[in-house]
């Protein structure tokens, strides 16, 4: 299984990291999003639910600590040479085999920067990971050091997330083609995937978001499936994936009728998401975007109808979520650059009439303006 990037990117990523640990007076860092290793070696596994760690030192060496079932996962979809295995048994405590790697490498007593915010970091793992090294190092929180570097993309990553907006376009055609009176929505979802993985794509970070009728005014997955109505609403959140990068979509469909306040939603929604691509810039600040969707918004009267964000960053994300950091929100400081990608999700639930509006696209900042990299519609689609 050959590396999705060449060896130079990978060697290049790396050498921007240990720069950033220098920057920061760090001698090593401890790796536990997996989003971080597949951006540092190409490692492709869902076994960080596990407690897994790749080591990177401050001159560029990496070492793997994970399990038996990951070793050849490793070997084939990686360029790591040094791959460690603890052994599964009633009293294993990883944390101490990753303790011994450090101290072979020279890292006792020096300062080590952690990944902290990582699911495959659990709460009791990183209980285990400080008392088996108290004393032994100093550890820091640097839980966003791999995470600002990956915010700016390569054009190899560029390339990645255009065919992944190629396949949640794809994904949008099946579901308006299969939206209907008496649609069953399990299968609306089975020709949004099938249009994904036929193009190559990847499963997605999580799951593909569905709700009608009343449930139209949900933004999270929920299990259950239902029929459409004769006149009814659809609300859609979906990700086109290609190398686990992805490309996000979210639209709300109309069945049968079309009432005069969905299409005054629509409206706002789509004047508030092209205000925020406005406002994707350099040199801009993400909240500052975020505002664009707040004051668009509350000029049209949906201030309690929308939501405190509006979209996130896009990239080579792992489950649980394909949310990446960072997100739109008011007064949000990080800098807009080019060569970042963000979902903007226009959300608009009024409650008290029952009724969902939503708009979303994925846009790549160029160097002085966004660029859409859907090319659908954002019309109103009624069937």
């Amino acid at each position: 299984m050959p590396l999705h990037f060449d060896a130079e990117e990978l060697a290049e990523r790396r050498t921007r990291a240990c720069r950033a640990l220098a920057e920061e007076g760090l001698d090593g860092l401890l790796i536990f999003r997996q989003e971080s290793m597949y951006y540092l070696t190409g490692y492709d596994t869902f076994g960080y639910v596990f407690f897994q760690c790749l080591v990177l030192d401050a001159d560029g060496r990496t070492t793997l600590l994970t399990r038996a079932p990951d070793l050849r996962q490793a070997q084939q979809t990686s360029d790591i040479e040094d791959i460690r295995i603890w052994v599964d048994l009633p009293d294993a405590n990883p944390a101490l085999a990753l303790r011994d790697i450090l101290a072979e490498r020279g890292l006792k007593g020096r300062k080590l920067g952690v990944e902290y915010e990582a699911y495959g970091l659990t709460a009791a793992n990183g209980k285990r990971l400080e008392a088996a090294l108290a004393g032994f190092a100093s550890l820091t929180d640097a839980s966003l050091l791999i995470s600002r570097l990956r915010l700016v993309k390569s054009p190899a990553e560029i390339a990645y997330l255009r065919r992944g907006a190629e396949l949640a376009d794809a994904a949008l055609d099946a579901a308006e083609r299969l939206t209907r009176p008496g649609a069953y929505e399990g299968d609306i979802l089975a020709g949004m995937h099938e249009a994904i993985y036929r193009g190559g794509g990847d499963d997605p970070a999580n799951e593909f978001i569905i709700g009608s009728g009343p449930q139209a005014l949900l933004c999270r997955y929920h299990t259950g499936r239902r029929h459409l109505d004769a006149n009814d609403q659809l609300t859609l959140e979906w990700a086109g994936v290609y190398r686990h990068y992805h490309a996000a979509m979210m639209r709300t469909l109309l069945v049968g009728r079309c009432p005069d306040k969905q299409r005054e939603m629509h409206g706002a929604a789509r004047d508030a998401l092209l205000a925020v691509e406005d406002r994707l810039k350099p040199g801009n600040t993400v909240g500052e975007a975020f505002d664009a969707h707040a004051e668009t918004l509350d000029k049209a009267g949906y201030r309690t109808a929308r939501m405190n964000a509006c979209g996130y960053a896009m990239g080579t994300t792992f489950a649980p979520n394909w949310m990446d950091w960072p997100m739109l929100y008011h007064a949000n400081p990080v800098e807009l650059r080019a060569g970042m990608v963000f979902f903007v999700h226009i959300i608009i639930f009024d409650s008290e009439a029952g009724l969902a509006m939503t708009l979303g696209r994925s846009s790549l900042i160029g160097e002085t303006a966004a660029e859409p990299l859907s090319q659908a519609s954002l019309d109103l689609h009624v069937q």
